[in-house]
């Protein structure tokens, strides 16, 4: 009998709603923003030189929160310069509300905003149906990666597309966070559709050592509190199940077997760490700074 357990995906409202309390149940955006403070700064500090315009290219940009404090720390390096931001984001939803966040935004005079509602491989195609190649100073890609449908060949796409001193900048789960485990040990018992991929820092780093591309790697330390998730009917814990396993009603749907097994493994130290009475997920992220 086919399972009745279906990708969270089939449903966007539940889905960010799911992901809506990850964000608030997790570091995520705090350990990016602690990134973007400290390290950020030495990452771009050549990338403008000498130039009067610097091209950003933001691929799957999402609500341009992070898009932010990334061009905040572009003009601090470079001030005055004038910096077009170029986002391709194939959500409506997002791209409205990157524009809200904008308008509310002081200092943004010397930004030029362009937002293509596409996926990274439809704004591949139309450039190549054009016969247009621009070359960018920065290009980053944000916990991305997971919904194209050929990792490699859109690093070689956008990597092509970078200045001789610019960077192209990857962020996404790290080889070492409680997802890869997850990942690898249920990820064919869930009902992955096509529209995403488990892919890690680890697959990465492969596809760029076989490439021989030249990159630096960060780790950053994140975590998601996901001590609801073991309250049994508790609302917020079975959205953050959905979200783990990507798996829209997990706990309603998921046979018992399966359940019993993940609920198990996500207490382990492989996972999960326990203190003060909570359990916090491996949510560790990485950051990938790869050279022209």
């Amino acid at each position: 009998m086919a399972s009745p357990m279906r990708s969270l995906f089939t449903n966007p409202a539940r889905y960010l709603q799911s992901f809506r309390l990850f964000l608030a149940n997790s570091t995520e955006h705090q350990c990016m923003q602690e990134f973007m403070e400290r390290q950020l700064p030495a990452v771009i500090a050549s990338i403008g030189n000498g130039k009067s315009t610097i091209n950003i290219l933001s691929v799957g940009g999402g609500a341009g929160e992070i898009d932010l404090l990334i061009l905040s720390k572009l003009q601090a390096r470079y001030p005055g310069t004038t910096i077009n931001n170029d986002v391709i984001e194939p959500s409506a939803d997002q791209i409205f509300k990157y524009k809200e966040r904008v308008a509310e935004t002081t200092n943004l005079e010397n930004v030029k905003f362009t937002w293509h509602e596409e996926t990274a491989y439809e704004y591949e195609s139309r450039m190549n149906a054009e016969k247009k190649s621009k070359k960018w100073d920065l290009i980053h890609m944000i916990q991305m990666l997971y919904y194209v449908k050929d990792v490699p060949a859109t690093i070689q796409y956008f990597h092509g597309l970078l200045e001789a001193q610019a960077k192209l900048l990857i962020i996404l789960v790290s080889g070492s966070s409680g997802w890869e485990t997850l990942w690898k040990k249920f990820g064919s018992s869930f009902p992955l559709d096509d529209l995403c991929s488990y892919v890690s820092s680890a697959d990465i780093k492969k596809i760029l050592d076989s490439a021989r591309m030249k990159y630096q790697l960060h780790e950053l330390p994140s975590y998601m509190d996901i001590t609801s998730c073991f309250i049994e009917g508790n609302e917020d814990g079975e959205l953050l199940l959905d979200f783990l396993t990507e798996t829209c009603e997990f706990s309603k749907t998921a046979p018992p077997e399966l359940k019993r097994q993940v609920m198990e493994e996500l207490r382990k130290p492989e996972y999960s760490e326990e203190r003060d009475g909570k359990v916090l997920f491996n949510n560790n992220l990485s950051v990938i700074v790869i050279e022209p």
